[in-house]
This record gives structure tokens, C-alpha cells and sequence, in this order.
């Protein structure tokens, strides 16, 4: 993974995952998914979109939803889901909670993430350190967010990388 503020030649694009079941399009474009009163840790996640030259990508689209604090989906609306475009710079920043357990997997954040005019890649973002990673069959340890706590609420980072255009 490319850490912001590193240079490098080249990089490999993220690793695809399943989709799941519980996508749904025409996600609103929203940045925070937290609402007040919403069960659970709050979660700040920032990042970058990089190509495989290590470029930043601006205007890149990325789509996130998944599991409240209780591990359920919201499949008649839209909590917990949404899309937004990386600034000039390639930057993202997703405000959200992190996901309870549901049987079967671990604590996940699914995600879409498209440079403009590129291919679309479906990943998932995963939490190091939970037991369930183990036995999740579709965990993948290439894919954890970088965690810290701060005075309040936990931070995380991830930064993807796409195909060139």
C-alpha cells in the first residue's frame, strides 16, 4: 500500500472482493454517514486514490455502505451507504461507524472505487486485530485499515490504487 507522502514508481492496483448481497445503487453523495445517536464507534477514514504510477487521481468515485454496530444492513434505504469524489488532490475522507458482526464474517466496509472514465474495482476494507479475520473466508490481509484513537473517535486510513486511465 502507498503511504501518503511516499514516492514510488509503481504500485499494484487494490485487490478485488466480492460484491456481496447488499449492494445497492444510486447511493446519495455523502461523505458522513454518521448520524447523531447512531449506535456505535465512530470512524474517520481518510485516504488517497493513487494509479499504478503512483499518481494521485482526482475526481475518483468511491462508494461505500455496510453493517450497522449490530452487523444489519439498511436494504429498504440508504444508512450506512454512500458515494464521493476524491478532491484535486486525490484525497477522501468517510465519516461512518464501524460495523458489527454479522455470522460468518468479520468487520467490513464494502467499497466501489472508480477513477473518472476507468475500470470500477469492488473491494473491502477490513479492521486488524479482530478474531473473526481468521475465519472469515473472503478476508483478505492486505486489506486493513490503518487504525489510531485519537482524543474521541477512532481514525483510519487506507489509500487505493486503480488502473492508469
Amino acid at each position: 500500500m502507498i503511504q501518503a507522502g511516499h514516492l514510488a514508481s509503481s504500485a499494484s492496483v487494490t485487490p478485488s472482493l466480492t460484491e456481496g448481497p447488499y449492494y445497492k445503487s444510486g447511493s446519495p453523495e455523502q461523505a458522513n454517514l454518521y448520524q447523531d445517536g447512531m449506535a456505535g464507534t465512530k470512524l474517520i477514514v481518510t485516504g488517497y486514490v493513487y494509479d499504478t504510477s503512483c499518481q494521485p487521481v482526482a475526481n475518483a468515485w468511491l462508494d461505500f455502505w455496510q453493517a450497522d454496530a449490530n452487523g444489519n444492513y439498511d436494504n429498504s434505504g440508504y444508512t450506512l451507504r454512500g458515494h464521493q469524489y476524491t478532491d484535486a488532490n486525490g484525497r477522501f475522507q468517510l465519516t461512518t461507524v464501524i460495523p458489527g458482526l454479522y455470522p460468518g464474517r468479520t468487520e467490513h466496509i464494502h467499497v466501489k472505487v472508480q477513477a473518472p472514465d476507468g475500470q470500477v474495482i469492488t473491494s473491502q476494507l477490513f479492521f486488524p486485530g479482530v478474531t473473526q479475520n481468521d475465519s472469515d473466508g473472503i478476508y483478505n490481509a492486505s486489506l486493513p485499515l490503518a487504525i489510531t484513537k485519537t482524543s474521541g473517535d477512532l481514525e483510519a486510513q487506507y489509500n487505493f490504487v486503480v488502473p492508469a486511465s
